[in-house]
């Protein structure tokens, strides 16, 4: 096993596996500002790369319809443009363009629109999970960031298959990172879930999740309430999830606690050298408990080794 002060000096490139809420976004911007980590963002990628266009359709779709002709007509004659601001604190325009299934009277979507947008989704995030070992390398060779953070959607789990090694999500990023799922204890379950049930939210769900709950729905989602429709959801969604996580950690990466990171009340956030403490007790158990602890921790310094080797130059050139 490497020792800390060996740990530390390597080049890192950490993907994180949880919920939406559990903390990584949190931990990836705590970490860019304290240390100059490059932070990648997997829902801002999506929505302005791989959802841009959709997104602004979808927008102006709901211009021309809602019946203010004097807009309609700037935007038709190409006099006014419209640009969303998406940005790695503000994505609320990619969870407005996955929406919820519901009565489109009262915001919803109906069932093939609904389940249009989840297909869309999923390509995106797919797409930019592969763009991972890119982003690694451009972090390094144009930011000189030497340390990198995957700020990876909640669904990762359910866009691979978590115990496929060739899966063509999983490979790109066993390859040139180290997944890291961080499990939420019990208290940080209930509080994901309160917010769930206060404040229900779009969220992209695995076809075999979502599908038996459409079942009998009506098509056009008329006299659905899309919030009664998506509140039951994130509990049973949390439990599906549990053990694509536990599967993609048991076999590719290492697992810690919310807690461990960010104290039992969840109000503190990890310095670099506190979170990478932290990984690397995570690894020493991984291989003292796991059968795959070793193979994974020997995947992931041949990952750094390799970026070492090809890093360095391109970063002293950007600083000469």
């Amino acid at each position: 096993m490497i020792n800390l002060e060996a740990f530390r000096a390597l080049p890192h490139a950490i993907s994180l596996l949880g919920m939406s809420g559990v903390g990584k976004t949190t931990l990836s911007k705590a970490l860019q500002e304290e240390a100059n980590w490059y932070h990648y963002s997997a829902d801002y990628r999506i929505g302005t790369r791989y959802l841009a266009e959709p997104i602004l359709d979808n927008i102006k779709f709901k211009i021309m319809t809602m019946g203010d002709q004097f807009v309609a007509d700037l935007l038709r004659s190409d006099s006014i443009f419209i640009a969303h601001n998406i940005s790695v604190d503000n994505l609320e325009p990619v969870s407005t363009f996955l929406g919820i299934y519901g009565d489109p009277a009262t915001g919803g979507l109906n069932k093939a629109d609904f389940l249009e947008r989840q297909e869309l989704y999923r390509q995106a995030e797919v797409l930019s999970m592969q763009d991972v070992p890119h982003f690694i390398a451009k972090s390094w060779s144009i930011y000189a960031c030497r340390n990198f953070i995957n700020d990876a959607s909640g669904s990762l789990c359910e866009i691979a298959e978590p115990k496929d090694p060739n899966d063509p999500v999983i490979r790109p990023l066993i390859d040139t990172s180290l997944l890291l799922y961080i499990r939420g204890d019990a208290d940080t379950e209930e509080a994901l879930k309160e917010r769930a049930r206060s404040h229900p939210k779009p969220l992209f769900y695995n076809p075999l999740f979502i599908g038996p709950k459409l079942v009998y729905q009506p098509d056009d989602g008329a006299g659905v309430d899309m919030i009664d429709f998506a509140r039951p959801l994130f509990p049973e969604l949390l439990e599906f999830r549990k053990p694509r996580y536990r599967d993609m950690a048991e076999r590719f990466g290492v697992s810690v606690e919310a807690a461990d990171l960010f104290g039992p009340n969840a109000n503190r956030t990890p310095t670099a050298d506190e979170f990478l403490e932290v990984l690397h007790g995570a690894l020493a158990r991984e291989i003292k408990d796991n059968p795959h602890g070793a193979e994974t921790l020997e995947r992931y310094l041949a990952a750094c080794a390799k970026r070492e080797g090809r890093a360095p130059s391109l970063a002293n050139g950007l600083r000469s």
